[in-house]
């Protein structure tokens, strides 16, 4: 019989992480472990890492809701994950793990077995103008040509300056942009923000207007200059036929997905088959999770054919992270064999 236990982890940020939303200092993730009775020394690890503001599952019970479902699954092996997609995600993540031995290898793909590469963008987080024309400069010089800016907390026109500033140096053939508003522009003067960003040739942005309003953001894909990607908008809907009327009504040119929110491995593929059948394209990104999440999340997204640069390069955001085989090089993260992982039990 499978049992399972959890441990409770805070993940402190090396710097004050900015968003739209407020300033991340630290991250709390819970560990899920899965083991068989006759051979307690072989475990999977799964994460749960629910996010303030975002996750439906990020409640002030939620240690609370972890034992009750550990406890039940303990008796009978049963598990309800309805209302909590991390959870499920850190499940699904832990059986995978124990199928294969409980060496966090969770898909058999060449990204594990034989280091391919996965191409990522660098994040820039928002904070001051001079922070984040540091972040630039790193990002530029660490190899990255694909660089998403977290916008939409500071002054609008500084943001247009930090823009100039990378298209000065850099042609869109040289560096492509990825913005990320987070919902952070209101809808009346969304589609002129719009314009004046594009004249700085972004790829894409994120969630230009806060999630629930349909018909607006299907306005704003119909009439912005700059491809819309929905995130937040595919929070908590678990419906099929409700995720089909969202992107058939709204009509994105991307969408972005994060295994934790959404419910894991099985749901994140339901949404890729959906917008596959209706052309629209996408890209996986990690949520703050630990090594543990991203892991599992980069193992995932290499079982797809995706040329498109993928967000997983969270990895170096905290200062007491699990030590893995992941790494972070020339804009691209892959699994180094050579590394070890961290004993966690």
């Amino acid at each position: 019989m499978l049992k399972a236990f959890y441990k409770k982890h805070i993940l402190n940020f090396k710097f004050e992480a900015g968003t739209s939303r407020g300033i991340l200092n630290e991250h709390i993730v819970w560990y899920v472990y899965v083991y068989n009775e006759t051979e307690p020394t072989i475990f999977g690890i799964g994460e749960a890492a629910p996010l303030k503001g975002l996750s439906i599952d990020y409640l002030p019970d939620f240690e609370t809701i972890i034992q009750n479902i550990i406890s039940k699954f303990n008796i009978d092996n049963a598990l309800d994950f309805t209302q909590f997609p991390s959870l499920k995600f850190a499940f699904e993540t832990a059986f995978l793990d124990l199928k294969n031995y409980g060496i966090r290898k969770i898909f058999d793909t060449d990204f594990y077995n034989q280091e391919k590469k996965i191409a990522i963008n660098g994040l820039v987080w928002m904070n001051t103008a001079s922070h984040m024309k540091a972040q630039i400069i790193e990002k530029i010089n660490n190899g990255f040509d694909t660089i998403k800016l977290k916008i939409g907390a500071i002054d609008f026109k500084q943001e247009l300056e930090l823009l100039k500033f990378i298209r000065k140096e850099f042609s869109n053939n040289d560096i492509k942009i990825r913005l990320d508003a987070n919902g952070a522009f209101n809808y009346i003067e969304a589609l002129e923000k719009l314009k004046q960003l594009s004249q700085y040739q972004i790829h894409s942005i994120e969630q230009p207007i806060k999630q629930g309003q349909e018909q607006e953001m299907a306005f704003l894909c119909q009439h912005s200059p700059i491809a819309i990607a929905l995130d937040e908008e595919l929070i908590g809907i678990s419906d099929k036929n409700a995720q089909k009327k969202l992107l058939e009504t709204i009509n994105p040119t991307y969408i972005i997905l994060k295994p934790t929110l959404l419910g894991g491995f099985e749901s994140t593929k339901n949404w890729i088959e959906l917008a596959k059948s209706k052309s629209i394209n996408w890209w996986m990104t990690s949520a703050l999770e630990s090594n543990i999440g991203l892991n599992a999340i980069c193992q995932f997204c290499s079982t797809f054919k995706n040329d498109l640069k993928q967000g997983l390069g969270t990895g170096s955001l905290y200062k007491n992270n699990v030590t893995s085989p992941l790494s972070v090089k020339n804009g691209t993260v892959y699994y180094k064999q050579s590394e070890k992982w961290e004993l966690l039990k």
